[in-house]
């Protein structure tokens, strides 16, 4: 059995044990937990020992579970434990936000909750951070980016207009920029500022570690009528905006499980073939994102529709047949300006 599918049943159960008002038998817990009873008695033993005030006691010829009222009676409200449990769990697993102002807040509820909860849901929440770990990579370093990523924050609460220094990565240029910044956006490790472009006169995504200088004016803005977040970033792939296209691309049965598995994009229809390969259709904008994905996956994939598509990876894929068998020009050996940290 594994580990964390125990450490989830048993949360379960304190969870149940918590609400329920009378008590509950070990019988109807593993109806609840589609488990046998056998299960459920080794689950509450452990706890016990765990050192959870859980009992027992005989009401109408049933042995009924229960947690201490005075357990029930320490949490404030409008928090119970499980919920409190679950809070503090999840600070844990937003190391990404480390060194900046988000983080900070974080680690301060983090330590309020310790003060708050029982020492034996303390340890408990403890053991689950030993067998649960979440990861986000690539994720940039944000240390750098604190202040920015702050005053960028307070700009967005207060609806002031800002002046930054931008730079674009596709043009590898920097450009002055005033934007009216309706929301910041967490988005594959990287946070990106979703501001109204006065240049531009629309809304466009900025990589918040790419502005270089940022200034907070006085002036207010107010979002632009018949905005909403949702409807903006729900048809991109990923981040990038560009035209919209209907791609339809074939994938072999060595990944087509893979593919299969995870929603990729609220339009993809995805049809398993008879050989265990699939097809993979969806209407995306494309852009890098969207190329990188599906060369991503090498020769175990192959765009069908539509010809615009399937014409640049063919370009992209013979340059890269080209720079490997040396045929093209090889790029220059140059220094780099600073070794990256490991």
């Amino acid at each position: 059995m594994a580990r964390g599918e125990q450490l989830g049943r048993q949360w379960k159960i304190i969870q149940s044990l918590i609400t329920s008002r009378q008590g509950r038998s070990a019988a109807d817990l593993a109806s609840e937990l589609e488990c046998h009873p056998r299960t459920v008695y080794r689950d509450l033993e452990a706890l016990q020992i765990a050192g959870f005030p859980i009992y027992t006691e005989r009401v109408d010829g049933k042995n009924l579970w229960s947690v201490l009222d005075t357990v029930k009676h320490q949490i404030p409200v409008p928090f119970t434990l499980t919920e409190l449990m679950a809070l503090y769990f999840s600070t844990d697993m937003l190391k990404v936000f480390r060194e900046t102002a988000f983080y900070d807040s974080l680690e301060s509820l983090s330590q309020k909750i310790k003060t708050t909860l029982p020492p034996d849901s303390l340890r408990y929440v403890k053991g689950l951070e030993k067998t649960i770990e979440v990861g986000i990579k690539p994720y940039c370093e944000y240390s750098r980016f604190r202040e920015i990523l702050n005053r960028v924050h307070d700009a967005a609460l207060r609806r002031k207009s800002i002046e930054m220094v931008y730079f674009t990565m596709s043009r590898r240029k920097e450009s002055r920029r005033k934007v009216d910044p309706y929301r910041i956006w967490f988005f594959n490790g990287t946070f990106y500022l979703i501001a109204y472009c006065h240049t531009r006169c629309a809304v466009r995504i900025f990589a918040v570690n790419r502005i270089k200088m940022l200034h907070l004016t006085n002036e207010p803005f107010a979002v632009q009528e018949g905005f909403r977040f949702d409807a903006f970033t729900q048809s991109s792939f990923g981040v990038f905006q560009g035209e919209m296209v209907r791609i339809k691309v074939w994938f072999s049965r060595e990944v087509g499980g893979y593919i299969r598995e995870k929603i990729w994009h609220p339009s993809q229809s995805i049809l398993l073939q008879r050989d265990g390969s699939v097809l993979f259709e969806a209407e995306v904008p494309w852009s890098v994102e969207i190329r990188a994905w599906i060369m991503g996956w090498g020769a175990d994939a192959l765009v069908l529709e539509p010809q615009s598509v399937r014409e640049e990876i063919q370009a992209e894929a013979r340059l890269i047949a080209e720079r490997y068998d040396g045929s093209a020009q090889a790029p220059p050996h140059v220094e780099p300006e600073q070794e990256s940290r490991s």
